[in-house]
Protein backbone atom coordinates (compact mmCIF):
# COMPACT_ATOMS: atom_id res chain seq x y z
CA UNK A 1 0.00 0.00 0.00
CA UNK A 2 2.68 2.43 0.62
CA UNK A 3 4.22 1.61 -2.60
CA UNK A 4 0.64 2.07 -4.63
CA UNK A 5 0.67 6.24 -2.42
CA UNK A 6 4.36 6.70 -3.38
CA UNK A 7 3.78 5.76 -7.28
CA UNK A 8 0.28 7.84 -6.30
CA UNK A 9 2.12 10.61 -5.54
CA UNK A 10 4.97 10.63 -8.65
CA UNK A 11 1.62 10.33 -11.05
CA UNK A 12 0.39 13.63 -9.70
CA UNK A 13 3.91 15.42 -9.36
CA UNK A 14 4.33 14.66 -13.14
CA UNK A 15 0.82 15.83 -13.96
CA UNK A 16 1.70 19.05 -12.20
CA UNK A 17 0.32 19.02 -8.41
CA UNK A 18 2.40 21.78 -6.66
CA UNK A 19 4.53 19.77 -4.25
CA UNK A 20 3.76 20.77 -0.49
CA UNK A 21 0.16 19.31 -1.54
CA UNK A 22 1.55 15.54 -2.55
CA UNK A 23 3.61 15.88 0.86
CA UNK A 24 0.74 17.01 2.78
CA UNK A 25 -1.87 14.34 1.94
CA UNK A 26 0.90 11.29 1.59
CA UNK A 27 1.87 12.39 5.16
CA UNK A 28 -1.64 12.06 6.18
CA UNK A 29 -2.24 8.88 4.55
CA UNK A 30 0.94 7.39 6.02
CA UNK A 31 -0.93 8.35 9.60
CA UNK A 32 -3.58 5.87 8.37
CA UNK A 33 -1.34 3.18 7.31
CA UNK A 34 1.24 2.76 10.08
CA UNK A 35 -1.75 3.15 12.70
CA UNK A 36 -1.20 6.62 14.03
CA UNK A 37 -4.48 8.17 12.94
CA UNK A 38 -5.33 8.45 16.53
CA UNK A 39 -2.13 11.62 16.40
CA UNK A 40 -4.37 13.58 13.42
CA UNK A 41 -6.53 15.29 15.75
CA UNK A 42 -3.41 17.67 16.92
CA UNK A 43 -1.56 18.21 13.44
CA UNK A 44 -3.07 21.32 13.40
CA UNK A 45 -1.55 22.11 16.66
CA UNK A 46 1.80 20.58 15.41
CA UNK A 47 1.73 22.42 12.24
CA UNK A 48 1.33 25.84 14.05
CA UNK A 49 4.08 25.03 16.06
CA UNK A 50 6.44 25.01 12.96
CA UNK A 51 5.08 28.13 12.02
CA UNK A 52 4.86 30.05 15.26
CA UNK A 53 9.04 30.55 15.30
CA UNK A 54 10.36 34.25 15.67
CA UNK A 55 12.68 34.09 13.08
CA UNK A 56 10.72 32.95 10.13
CA UNK A 57 9.58 37.02 10.50
CA UNK A 58 12.72 38.43 9.38
CA UNK A 59 12.24 35.83 5.73
CA UNK A 60 9.33 37.35 5.25
CA UNK A 61 10.80 40.86 5.80
CA UNK A 62 13.75 40.11 3.54
CA UNK A 63 11.91 38.50 0.85
CA UNK A 64 9.71 42.47 0.90
CA UNK A 65 12.97 43.62 1.32
CA UNK A 66 13.99 42.09 -1.70
CA UNK A 67 10.96 43.06 -3.84
CA UNK A 68 11.10 46.84 -3.14
CA UNK A 69 14.72 46.77 -4.43
CA UNK A 70 13.87 44.95 -7.42
CA UNK A 71 11.37 47.36 -8.17
CA UNK A 72 12.77 51.01 -7.50
CA UNK A 73 15.92 50.45 -10.02
CA UNK A 74 18.48 49.31 -7.78
CA UNK A 75 19.87 46.36 -10.58
CA UNK A 76 21.13 49.40 -13.18
CA UNK A 77 23.43 50.69 -10.56
CA UNK A 78 24.94 47.78 -9.53
CA UNK A 79 25.26 46.94 -12.62
CA UNK A 80 27.21 50.32 -13.20
CA UNK A 81 29.03 50.08 -10.59
CA UNK A 82 30.64 46.55 -11.22
CA UNK A 83 31.48 47.29 -14.72
CA UNK A 84 33.32 50.26 -13.79
CA UNK A 85 35.40 47.57 -11.78
CA UNK A 86 35.85 44.53 -13.81
CA UNK A 87 34.87 45.63 -17.52
CA UNK A 88 37.59 46.38 -18.55
CA UNK A 89 39.18 42.39 -18.50
CA UNK A 90 38.30 40.31 -21.20
CA UNK A 91 34.86 38.77 -21.07
CA UNK A 92 34.20 41.68 -18.79
CA UNK A 93 30.62 41.81 -19.08
CA UNK A 94 30.34 37.96 -17.77
CA UNK A 95 32.48 39.25 -15.22
CA UNK A 96 30.32 42.16 -14.47
CA UNK A 97 27.38 39.61 -14.57
CA UNK A 98 29.21 37.43 -11.70
CA UNK A 99 30.40 40.57 -9.52
CA UNK A 100 26.60 42.08 -9.75
CA UNK A 101 24.97 38.99 -8.50
CA UNK A 102 27.23 39.24 -5.21
CA UNK A 103 26.24 42.31 -5.07
CA UNK A 104 22.92 41.85 -5.56
CA UNK A 105 23.30 39.05 -2.96
CA UNK A 106 23.56 41.26 -0.20
CA UNK A 107 19.86 42.92 -1.07
CA UNK A 108 17.45 40.01 -1.86
CA UNK A 109 18.91 37.10 -0.90
CA UNK A 110 17.13 35.17 -3.10
CA UNK A 111 18.82 33.34 -6.31
CA UNK A 112 15.40 33.18 -8.59
CA UNK A 113 15.25 37.24 -8.11
CA UNK A 114 19.04 37.37 -8.76
CA UNK A 115 18.16 35.72 -11.87
CA UNK A 116 15.18 37.27 -13.02
CA UNK A 117 16.87 40.79 -12.49
CA UNK A 118 19.70 40.32 -14.37
CA UNK A 119 18.20 38.53 -17.02
CA UNK A 120 16.28 41.47 -17.82
CA UNK A 121 19.43 43.63 -18.04
CA UNK A 122 22.38 42.01 -18.49
CA UNK A 123 21.55 39.32 -21.30
CA UNK A 124 20.33 41.78 -23.95
CA UNK A 125 23.69 43.84 -23.08
CA UNK A 126 25.65 40.62 -23.31
CA UNK A 127 24.12 39.64 -26.60
CA UNK A 128 24.85 43.32 -28.07
CA UNK A 129 28.23 43.20 -27.55
CA UNK A 130 28.46 39.87 -29.17
CA UNK A 131 28.04 37.06 -26.70
CA UNK A 132 25.75 33.91 -27.25
CA UNK A 133 22.52 34.33 -25.70
CA UNK A 134 22.88 30.72 -24.62
CA UNK A 135 26.58 31.77 -22.52
CA UNK A 136 24.65 34.70 -21.52
CA UNK A 137 21.90 33.10 -19.61
CA UNK A 138 24.51 29.67 -18.54
CA UNK A 139 26.49 32.90 -16.53
CA UNK A 140 23.60 34.41 -15.22
CA UNK A 141 21.76 31.07 -13.94
CA UNK A 142 24.81 30.05 -12.43
CA UNK A 143 26.00 33.13 -10.66
CA UNK A 144 22.37 33.65 -9.14
CA UNK A 145 23.75 30.93 -7.05
CA UNK A 146 25.80 33.56 -4.75
CA UNK A 147 22.41 34.99 -3.56
CA UNK A 148 21.06 32.90 -0.85
CA UNK A 149 24.87 32.10 0.92
CA UNK A 150 25.70 35.34 0.84
CA UNK A 151 23.27 37.59 3.70
CA UNK A 152 21.03 38.10 3.78
CA UNK A 153 19.63 35.12 2.99
CA UNK A 154 15.92 33.95 3.43
CA UNK A 155 17.49 30.23 2.78
CA UNK A 156 20.01 30.29 5.90
CA UNK A 157 17.24 32.00 7.78
CA UNK A 158 14.84 29.19 7.37
CA UNK A 159 17.89 26.62 7.95
CA UNK A 160 18.60 28.38 11.21
CA UNK A 161 14.98 28.21 12.37
CA UNK A 162 14.43 24.29 11.68
CA UNK A 163 17.70 23.36 13.44
CA UNK A 164 17.76 26.15 16.64
CA UNK A 165 21.21 27.69 14.78
CA UNK A 166 22.07 30.99 15.59
CA UNK A 167 20.70 33.41 12.31
CA UNK A 168 23.76 35.64 12.92
CA UNK A 169 26.18 32.96 13.11
CA UNK A 170 24.96 31.17 9.80
CA UNK A 171 24.93 34.89 8.30
CA UNK A 172 28.73 35.63 8.96
CA UNK A 173 29.42 31.97 7.99
CA UNK A 174 28.32 32.52 4.91
CA UNK A 175 30.11 35.30 3.44
CA UNK A 176 33.50 33.66 2.67
CA UNK A 177 32.10 30.69 1.10
CA UNK A 178 30.18 33.01 -1.25
CA UNK A 179 32.99 35.00 -2.27
CA UNK A 180 35.31 31.62 -2.70
CA UNK A 181 32.00 30.89 -4.77
CA UNK A 182 32.17 34.08 -6.91
CA UNK A 183 36.09 33.83 -7.25
CA UNK A 184 35.75 30.36 -8.90
CA UNK A 185 32.90 31.53 -11.24
CA UNK A 186 35.20 34.48 -11.94
CA UNK A 187 38.17 32.46 -13.18
CA UNK A 188 35.93 29.81 -14.96
CA UNK A 189 34.22 32.84 -17.10
CA UNK A 190 38.01 34.58 -17.82
CA UNK A 191 39.12 30.51 -19.41
CA UNK A 192 36.24 30.81 -21.37
CA UNK A 193 36.58 34.35 -22.30
CA UNK A 194 40.06 33.60 -23.61
CA UNK A 195 39.38 30.48 -25.20
CA UNK A 196 36.04 31.27 -26.99
CA UNK A 197 36.93 34.83 -27.79
CA UNK A 198 34.42 36.64 -26.07
CA UNK A 199 34.04 40.23 -26.26
CA UNK A 200 35.84 43.02 -23.53
CA UNK A 201 38.82 44.58 -22.97
CA UNK A 202 41.24 47.57 -22.09
CA UNK A 203 39.49 49.33 -24.99
CA UNK A 204 36.06 49.21 -23.59
CA UNK A 205 33.96 52.23 -22.37
CA UNK A 206 33.83 51.84 -18.89
CA UNK A 207 31.47 54.27 -16.62
CA UNK A 208 33.31 56.46 -14.33
CA UNK A 209 34.35 54.57 -10.47
CA UNK A 210 33.70 57.46 -8.77
CA UNK A 211 30.37 58.48 -9.80
CA UNK A 212 28.96 55.09 -10.37
CA UNK A 213 30.10 54.26 -6.73
CA UNK A 214 28.03 57.40 -5.37
CA UNK A 215 25.09 56.08 -7.39
CA UNK A 216 24.98 52.55 -5.86
CA UNK A 217 25.86 53.71 -2.22
CA UNK A 218 22.42 53.48 -1.35
CA UNK A 219 22.49 49.89 -2.41
CA UNK A 220 25.50 48.74 -1.27
CA UNK A 221 25.00 49.84 2.82
CA UNK A 222 21.85 47.65 2.95
CA UNK A 223 24.00 44.57 3.47
CA UNK A 224 26.11 46.87 6.21
CA UNK A 225 23.23 47.71 7.85
CA UNK A 226 21.79 44.29 7.99
CA UNK A 227 25.26 42.33 8.85
CA UNK A 228 26.57 44.87 10.79
CA UNK A 229 23.59 45.32 13.26
CA UNK A 230 22.87 41.73 13.55
CA UNK A 231 26.89 40.35 13.82
CA UNK A 232 27.69 42.88 16.79
CA UNK A 233 24.93 41.95 18.73
CA UNK A 234 22.91 45.79 18.15
CA UNK A 235 19.68 43.94 16.77
CA UNK A 236 18.58 40.88 16.22
CA UNK A 237 17.70 39.33 12.77
CA UNK A 238 14.15 40.22 12.66
CA UNK A 239 14.97 43.70 13.85
CA UNK A 240 17.51 44.14 11.06
CA UNK A 241 15.03 42.79 8.58
CA UNK A 242 12.56 45.45 9.74
CA UNK A 243 15.38 48.14 9.30
CA UNK A 244 16.10 46.87 6.01
CA UNK A 245 12.52 47.13 4.75
CA UNK A 246 13.05 51.03 5.89
CA UNK A 247 16.74 51.52 4.15
CA UNK A 248 15.34 49.75 1.11
CA UNK A 249 12.17 52.15 0.34
CA UNK A 250 14.82 54.91 1.27
CA UNK A 251 17.56 53.52 -1.09
CA UNK A 252 14.01 53.64 -3.79
CA UNK A 253 13.66 57.05 -3.26
CA UNK A 254 16.45 58.43 -3.13
CA UNK A 255 16.42 56.53 -7.08
CA UNK A 256 13.02 57.25 -7.40
CA UNK A 257 11.80 54.23 -8.41
CA UNK A 258 9.37 53.66 -5.19
CA UNK A 259 5.90 54.94 -4.94
CA UNK A 260 2.64 53.47 -3.81
CA UNK A 261 1.85 51.28 -6.48
CA UNK A 262 5.60 49.66 -6.49
CA UNK A 263 4.95 49.46 -2.37
CA UNK A 264 1.73 47.61 -2.85
CA UNK A 265 3.01 44.80 -5.33
CA UNK A 266 5.97 44.65 -3.17
CA UNK A 267 3.28 43.63 -0.29
CA UNK A 268 1.21 40.89 -2.94
CA UNK A 269 4.14 39.40 -4.10
CA UNK A 270 5.89 39.12 -0.46
CA UNK A 271 2.50 37.67 0.82
CA UNK A 272 2.61 35.39 -2.10
CA UNK A 273 5.47 34.13 -1.73
CA UNK A 274 5.01 34.20 2.12
CA UNK A 275 2.32 31.80 1.88
CA UNK A 276 3.58 29.42 -0.24
CA UNK A 277 6.81 29.20 1.95
CA UNK A 278 4.20 28.42 5.10
CA UNK A 279 1.98 26.05 3.12
CA UNK A 280 5.73 23.84 2.42
CA UNK A 281 6.36 24.25 6.03
CA UNK A 282 3.08 22.97 7.14
CA UNK A 283 3.33 19.72 4.69
CA UNK A 284 6.70 18.66 5.62
CA UNK A 285 5.40 19.34 9.20
CA UNK A 286 2.99 16.92 8.58
CA UNK A 287 5.31 14.53 7.16
CA UNK A 288 8.22 15.19 9.59
CA UNK A 289 6.33 13.89 12.59
CA UNK A 290 5.00 11.31 11.19
CA UNK A 291 9.02 10.53 10.52
CA UNK A 292 9.36 11.26 14.38
CA UNK A 293 6.52 8.74 15.26
CA UNK A 294 8.15 5.87 13.01
CA UNK A 295 11.58 6.64 14.57
CA UNK A 296 13.27 7.76 11.07
CA UNK A 297 16.12 9.78 12.40
CA UNK A 298 16.47 7.10 14.52
CA UNK A 299 16.80 4.23 11.88
CA UNK A 300 19.08 6.40 9.46
CA UNK A 301 21.42 6.78 12.57
CA UNK A 302 20.97 3.29 12.61
CA UNK A 303 21.92 2.53 9.36
CA UNK A 304 24.65 5.26 9.33
CA UNK A 305 26.79 3.07 12.12
CA UNK A 306 25.91 -0.24 10.64
CA UNK A 307 27.20 0.76 7.69
CA UNK A 308 30.60 2.45 9.41
CA UNK A 309 30.43 5.57 7.58
CA UNK A 310 31.73 8.32 9.80
CA UNK A 311 33.09 12.00 9.17
CA UNK A 312 34.05 13.32 5.46
CA UNK A 313 32.68 9.51 3.59
CA UNK A 314 29.07 10.27 5.61
CA UNK A 315 29.10 13.91 4.72
CA UNK A 316 30.18 13.24 1.28
CA UNK A 317 26.92 10.64 0.91
CA UNK A 318 24.90 13.29 3.29
CA UNK A 319 25.71 15.66 -0.49
CA UNK A 320 25.30 13.23 -2.64
CA UNK A 321 21.12 12.84 -1.48
CA UNK A 322 20.74 16.62 -0.98
CA UNK A 323 22.35 17.30 -4.77
CA UNK A 324 19.85 15.01 -5.68
CA UNK A 325 16.67 16.24 -4.20
CA UNK A 326 17.76 19.64 -5.35
CA UNK A 327 16.91 18.39 -8.72
CA UNK A 328 13.63 17.65 -8.09
CA UNK A 329 12.44 19.58 -5.10
CA UNK A 330 11.89 22.80 -4.08
CA UNK A 331 14.53 24.19 -1.59
CA UNK A 332 12.31 24.86 1.60
CA UNK A 333 10.27 21.59 1.21
CA UNK A 334 14.12 20.20 0.67
CA UNK A 335 15.01 21.62 4.19
CA UNK A 336 12.05 21.00 6.01
CA UNK A 337 12.12 17.10 5.01
CA UNK A 338 15.42 16.17 5.16
CA UNK A 339 17.43 18.90 7.51
CA UNK A 340 15.48 17.28 10.18
CA UNK A 341 16.48 13.59 9.47
CA UNK A 342 20.19 14.08 8.94
CA UNK A 343 20.85 16.87 10.78
CA UNK A 344 20.94 15.41 14.00
CA UNK A 345 22.60 12.74 13.08
CA UNK A 346 25.39 14.84 11.31
CA UNK A 347 26.00 16.79 14.38
CA UNK A 348 26.35 13.67 16.68
CA UNK A 349 29.22 12.50 14.29
CA UNK A 350 30.82 16.07 15.62
CA UNK A 351 29.77 18.24 12.42
CA UNK A 352 29.21 21.69 13.09
CA UNK A 353 25.85 23.11 13.11
CA UNK A 354 27.01 26.00 11.04
CA UNK A 355 28.99 24.52 8.84
CA UNK A 356 26.72 21.84 7.87
CA UNK A 357 23.99 25.02 7.56
CA UNK A 358 26.40 26.35 4.44
CA UNK A 359 26.97 22.97 2.94
CA UNK A 360 23.53 22.11 2.68
CA UNK A 361 21.87 25.20 1.74
CA UNK A 362 25.00 25.60 -1.04
CA UNK A 363 24.21 21.96 -2.46
CA UNK A 364 20.01 22.73 -2.62
CA UNK A 365 20.65 26.26 -3.89
CA UNK A 366 22.66 24.21 -6.87
CA UNK A 367 19.50 22.36 -7.43
CA UNK A 368 17.68 25.44 -8.75
CA UNK A 369 20.67 25.70 -11.94
CA UNK A 370 20.20 21.86 -12.56
CA UNK A 371 17.51 19.90 -14.59
CA UNK A 372 14.91 18.93 -14.53
CA UNK A 373 13.32 21.53 -12.33
CA UNK A 374 15.43 23.87 -12.05
CA UNK A 375 13.65 27.06 -10.99
CA UNK A 376 16.69 29.78 -12.13
CA UNK A 377 16.82 27.49 -15.56
CA UNK A 378 13.07 28.16 -16.09
CA UNK A 379 12.88 31.67 -15.15
CA UNK A 380 16.12 32.42 -17.15
CA UNK A 381 14.78 30.55 -20.22
CA UNK A 382 11.22 31.64 -20.07
CA UNK A 383 12.55 35.52 -20.03
CA UNK A 384 15.49 35.66 -22.56
CA UNK A 385 13.63 32.79 -24.58
CA UNK A 386 16.94 30.54 -24.90
CA UNK A 387 15.95 26.60 -25.10
CA UNK A 388 15.42 24.96 -21.08
CA UNK A 389 17.47 21.89 -22.20
CA UNK A 390 20.21 23.96 -24.38
CA UNK A 391 20.33 26.35 -21.22
CA UNK A 392 20.97 22.91 -18.76
CA UNK A 393 23.62 22.01 -21.43
CA UNK A 394 25.34 25.42 -21.68
CA UNK A 395 25.28 25.61 -17.71
CA UNK A 396 27.10 22.35 -16.65
CA UNK A 397 30.53 23.42 -16.96
CA UNK A 398 29.67 26.16 -14.25
CA UNK A 399 27.93 23.45 -12.59
CA UNK A 400 30.71 21.81 -12.35
CA UNK A 401 32.66 24.28 -10.64
CA UNK A 402 30.23 24.87 -8.14
CA UNK A 403 30.47 21.53 -6.97
CA UNK A 404 34.09 21.78 -6.30
CA UNK A 405 33.59 24.43 -4.29
CA UNK A 406 30.93 22.61 -2.77
CA UNK A 407 33.44 19.88 -1.60
CA UNK A 408 36.11 22.41 -0.95
CA UNK A 409 33.30 23.88 1.77
CA UNK A 410 32.34 20.27 2.90
CA UNK A 411 36.37 19.58 3.18
CA UNK A 412 37.71 22.49 5.08
CA UNK A 413 34.90 23.75 7.55
CA UNK A 414 37.06 26.58 8.27
CA UNK A 415 35.84 28.36 5.29
CA UNK A 416 32.48 28.45 6.78
CA UNK A 417 33.92 28.74 10.54
CA UNK A 418 36.39 31.49 10.57
CA UNK A 419 34.30 34.44 10.65
CA UNK A 420 31.61 33.27 13.56
CA UNK A 421 34.90 32.18 15.09
CA UNK A 422 36.20 35.83 15.22
CA UNK A 423 32.97 36.47 15.95
CA UNK A 424 31.92 35.09 18.67
CA UNK A 425 29.50 32.49 17.50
Amino acid sequence: MIWFLIVLAGLFLAAGTALAYVVGSLGVFMFWLTDNARYLAILPQRIFSQIDVFALMAMVLFILTGEIMNRAGVTNKLVQFSMSMVGRFKGGLGHVNILTSVFFAGVSGSAVADAAALTNTLVPAMRKQGYTNRYACAVTAASAIIGPIIPPSIILIFYGALMQVSIGGLFAAGIVPGLVLAAALLIANSIFAHRHNHPGGKSESLPPFLKSLRQALPALTLPVIILGGIVFGIVTPTEAAALAVVAALAAGAFYGGVNADVFFKSLARTAMLSGSIFIVISAAACAAWIGSLEQWPQRIATLVTESGLEGIPFLLLVNAIFLVAGMFMDVPMALALLVPLFGPVCIAQGVDPIHLGIMLCLNLTMGLSTPPLGGCLIIVSAISGENYWKLAQAILPFMLVEVGVLLLITLVPDISLYLPKILGF
